[in-house]
C-alpha cells in the first residue's frame, strides 16, 4: 500500500507516558491548521477506557477525537485504528477501525494481535489520506519508544515513523525531574535509522522562568546535535486528562464555589471526559472520591461510567464507599449515575454471557445493585454505540446532545413503575425516582449529558435551589466552545513558545 508522504508527517513522541503527547499533539493540529493546512491526527493504537463514539457509530480514544477538534476535522475512528480498552486481569478489549473485534490476553497479545492490528493502522492511514489527499498526518506516539523488550514488536511508535519517513518530536516533562536522563537516555537507545528521525526536542511543564533553562537547552543541543525547539510553561487551565491516572493531580481547590459534587473514581473508570464540563463551572468544586476514602457532606454524588461494572460494584461494597452513598442517598442526597453508574444504582444486574468475566458460581444469578433506582440490568452480547440528539423532559425539556456505549440494557420494576419517570422522550435513555415530589436519584445512558449547557445548569440549579442560592442562567453555551477556548490557549502557547519549522520541512 503507497501511502503518498508529502507534506512530512510529524510525530510527536515522549520519553514516556503521560509526558503530555496527546495534548502537544492537539497544540500542533491547531497550529498547522492556523497556517492553512489539513492536519490529519492518528494514533495507530492507544490504551484508554475514556472513548468516543464517531458519527458512524465507531469507537475511539477521546483524546484523538479533541485531536480532530483541534484540526477541524469531524472525529473519524480511523484517526485511531487500534483501542485496547483495559478489562482487568491483564485483558482488554481490543477495538479496530471503531468495531469490537476480540479480548486480549497481555502475555499473548503481540503474538495473537500484531499482523492484524498492524494491517489496521494501514487501513486508517490509507482511508483518512483518501478523504484528505492533501493533509499532514500528526503522529502520537504511544508511552516510551525505546522500551527494548517491546521495541520489536511496537505497533505505533518508530515502526510507524519509518513508514511513514516522519519528522519527529521527543517531548520530556521537566515536572517529573531528570529531564536530561529521560532525553539522553531514551536517544541512546534509539538505532541510528531511527534517531536520524528526531529533528527536534521539547521541555513540557517548565516552572519559573525560561530563561533559567537557557545552560541546560544549549548543553542538550551540544551533547546530541539535536536543537530543542521550544520550552513549554506549566498551563494553570484544567485540560482534559490523558488517562485517569491524570485525574489524581486535579484535586486543587477552587475559591468562592458554592456546590460540592463528589465524583467517585471506580478503580475501572471509563468516560471520565463527562465530567469536564462541570470542572469548567466556576461555582462547582468537583472532589474526585477514591475507595477507602469518605464520601465527606456533598451536595450531590455522581458515579460515573466503568468498564467493570460488575467488578468496581463489588469494590464499592468491599470498601465500604456503597453504604456511604446509600446513607446519603436515605437522607435526601441527591446521587447521579452516567451508564454504568446508573445500572450500579439499580436493584440488580445479570450478566449472561459473561462479559464481565464473572467468577460466581451462578454467573446468571441477578447480582444486587445499590437498590436506590428500581430498574434492573441485562448485559447483552451486542455493544449499542450510537450518537443521539433527543429532548430531556427533566429538570426541563431541553434538547441534548451526547452518545451512548454500552453493553446493559436497564428496564424499569414493574412494580416500581408508578415511581419513575422516564428523564428523556426515549424511555429507555434513563430514569429518575420520585420521593415528595421531587427527584434526586437517577441517571441516564447518554454520554456527554453535561457537555449540554443549558441542561448543565438546569441540573445544577436544583442543587442550588436546595442550598437557597440564586438559579445560574440556563442560557449558556455548550462545554464544545469552552474546549475550543482551551485548544486556541494551548495552540497560543505553543506558538509563543516553540518553533516548528524544522519539523515541516521534508
Amino acid at each position: 500500500m503507497n501511502i503518498p508522504l508529502a507534506p512530512r508527517p510529524l510525530m510527536i513522541l515522549g520519553t514516556s507516558s503521560g509526558v503530555g503527547k496527546s495534548l502537544i499533539s492537539a497544540a500542533v493540529c491547531r497550529v498547522l491548521l492556523r497556517k492553512g493546512e489539513v492536519p490529519l491526527p492518528f494514533k495507530g493504537q492507544n490504551m484508554s477506557n475514556n472513548a468516543w463514539v464517531d458519527k458512524d457509530g465507531g469507537e475511539m480514544a477521546y483524546s484523538q477525537a479533541l485531536q480532530a477538534w483541534a484540526a477541524g476535522l469531524e472525529p473519524k475512528c480511523e484517526m485511531n485504528p487500534v483501542l485496547l480498552k483495559p478489562k482487568g486481569d491483564s485483558t482488554s478489549e481490543v477495538i479496530h477501525l471503531g468495531k469490537s473485534v476480540g479480548i486480549a490476553k497481555s502475555e499473548t497479545y503481540y503474538e495473537e494481535w500484531f499482523k492484524p492490528g498492524w494491517a489496521a493502522i494501514r487501513q486508517g492511514l490509507k482511508q483518512l489520506r483518501s478523504f484528505n489527499k492533501n493533509g499532514r498526518f500528526v503522529l502520537e506516539g504511544a508511552g516510551s519508544p525505546v522500551e527494548v523488550n517491546l521495541q520489536k514488536r511496537d505497533l505505533t511508535n518508530l515502526r510507524l515513523a519509518q513508514f511513514l519517513r516522519a519528522n519527529c518530536l521527543l517531548v520530556a516533562d521537566i515536572e517529573r525531574g531528570g529531564v536530561f536522563a529521560q532525553l539522553m537516555g531514551t536517544l541512546a537507545l534509539l538505532r541510528p535509522v531511527e534517531r536520524s528521525l528526531i529533528k527536534g526536542l521539547l521541555i513540557n511543564r517548565f516552572r519559573g522562568r525560561r530563561e533559567l533553562f537557557d545552560e541546560g537547552r544549549q548543553w542538550l543541543e551540544g551533547e546530541t546535535g539535536i536543537p530543542v525547539l521550544g520550552v513549554l510553561p506549566w498551563l494553570k487551565e484544567v485540560f482534559p486528562p490523558e488517562d485517569s491516572l491524570d485525574l489524581l493531580e486535579r484535586r486543587a481547590r477552587k475559591v468562592n464555589t458554592e456546590i460540592n459534587i463528589a465524583v467517585i473514581k471506580l478503580p475501572s473508570i471509563s468516560n471520565f471526559s463527562d465530567l469536564d464540563p462541570l470542572v469548567a463551572e466556576p461555582s462547582v468544586q468537583l472532589n474526585w472520591v477514591e475507595l477507602g476514602e469518605s464520601l465527606g457532606d456533598p451536595d450531590a454524588v455522581i458515579i460515573p461510567g466503568s468498564k467493570q461494572t460488575l467488578r468496581d460494584l463489588e469494590q464499592l461494597n468491599v470498601s465500604g464507599l456503597s453504604l456511604q452513598i446509600k446513607d446519603f442517598a436515605y437522607k435526601g442526597g441527591v446521587v447521579f449515575g452516567i451508564c454504568g453508574g446508573m445500572q450500579m444504582l439499580g436493584r440488580s444486574l445479570e450478566d449472561p454471557f459473561h462479559l464481565e468475566h464473572s467468577t460466581s458460581s451462578n454467573p446468571l444469578k441477578k447480582i444486587p445493585g445499590l437498590n436506590l433506582l428500581p430498574i434492573h440490568t441485562v448485559f447483552e452480547a451486542k455493544k449499542l454505540l450510537l450518537r443521539r440528539e433527543v429532548m430531556m423532559t427533566w429538570p426541563e425539556p431541553t434538547l441534548v446532545l451526547g452518545f451512548e456505549l454500552h453493553h446493559g440494557k436497564s428496564h424499569p420494576l414493574e412494580d416500581m413503575k408508578g415511581l419513575l419517570m422516564k428523564i428523556s422522550e426515549d424511555q429507555e435513555l434513563g430514569w429518575g425516582l420520585i420521593h415528595d415530589g421531587k427527584c434526586k436519584i437517577g441517571g441516564t445512558y447518554l454520554h456527554g449529558i453535561f457537555d449540554n449547557g443549558a441542561w448543565r445548569r438546569l441540573w445544577l440549579n436544583q442543587l442550588r435551589r436546595e442550598k437557597g442560592l440564586r438559579d445560574l442562567s440556563a442560557d449558556v453555551s455548550n462545554h464544545s466552545e469552552r474546549r475550543e477556548q482551551l485548544i486556541d490557549l494551548l495552540a497560543d502557547t505553543f506558538e509563543k513558545y516553540v518553533y516548528l519549522d524544522p519539523l515541516l520541512k521534508k
